[in-house]
């Protein structure tokens, strides 16, 4: 059986989709531990922030990931590969 795989032109977006959905679902669930405290109603309060935070998260890593791959460059030497 065969994957379907999208193009590679589409790898920032569905590396942004990764992170944003990983990352926003780990900060839910910190977050409303911290601010509720953990009950009977704690996973439906996550996935209730969750619905909010991970559209706002995906966004944010679209349009900041530049920026960051900058910075890396920056910070980073270049590989041996790459000289």
């Amino acid at each position: 059986m065969r994957r379907f795989k999208l193009p590679y032109r589409f790898g920032s977006l569905v590396f942004a989709f990764y992170m944003a959905t990983i990352i926003a679902f780990m900060m839910c669930l910190v977050l409303t531990a911290i601010n509720t405290g953990i009950d009977d109603h704690f996973m439906a309060k996550v996935l209730k922030a969750y619905v909010v935070a991970m559209p706002v998260a995906f966004t944010c890593v679209v349009f900041v990931r530049p920026l960051v791959q900058r910075l890396v460059a920056m910070s980073v030497e270049a590989s041996v590969e790459n000289k």
